[in-house]
């Protein structure tokens, strides 16, 4: 499991590093939050699998609407696994939004994504706070996975 979570933020972590910096191109972007949602989405599945075997919740959620649900219920205790699930809300959401691309192959590369409410500049910056985000996160679960 862990493994697995390790090989995933590695990966994320070269689109974000390397590929966006010589790119500079919103495909990297789309590809770097689609990677992050795979992440938390293992992640979710892993301390939910973990909890179960110990017998701390009832059953396994099916639907991923009940896992964000289980996840919200119980483990409330954990501020950093309750802030990354609006991030994994939206990144779930990306896909079916509409998207408007900016400074392509340029320093200042931003995606607009509109919402209905809404739009939200994804640039460096953004990234930069989602990945510190992530990061912490990613340090949470591995500690619930070792207990």
């Amino acid at each position: 499991m862990i493994e697995e979570i390790a090989k995933e933020k590695t990966s994320a972590d070269h689109l974000l590093y390397v590929s966006l910096k010589y790119t500079k191109t919103c495909d990297v972007i789309l590809n770097l939050l689609a990677r992050w949602k795979s992440l938390i989405e293992g992640s979710f599945d892993s301390i939910i699998e973990k909890y179960n075997e110990l017998g701390k919740i009832p059953e396994m959620p099916i639907s991923p609407k009940q896992r964000i649900e289980f996840i919200r219920k119980y483990f409330s205790k954990f501020p950093t696994i309750q802030n990354i699930i609006p991030m994994y809300i939206f990144f779930k959401r990306v896909p079916d939004l509409s998207k408007a691309r900016e400074s392509e192959f340029r320093k200042h590369v931003t995606l607009k994504i509109k919402d209905a409410t809404k739009t939200t500049n994804i640039n460096m910056e953004q990234l930069t706070e989602y990945a510190v985000k992530v990061d912490a996160f990613i340090d949470e679960v591995k500690t619930i996975l070792l207990d």
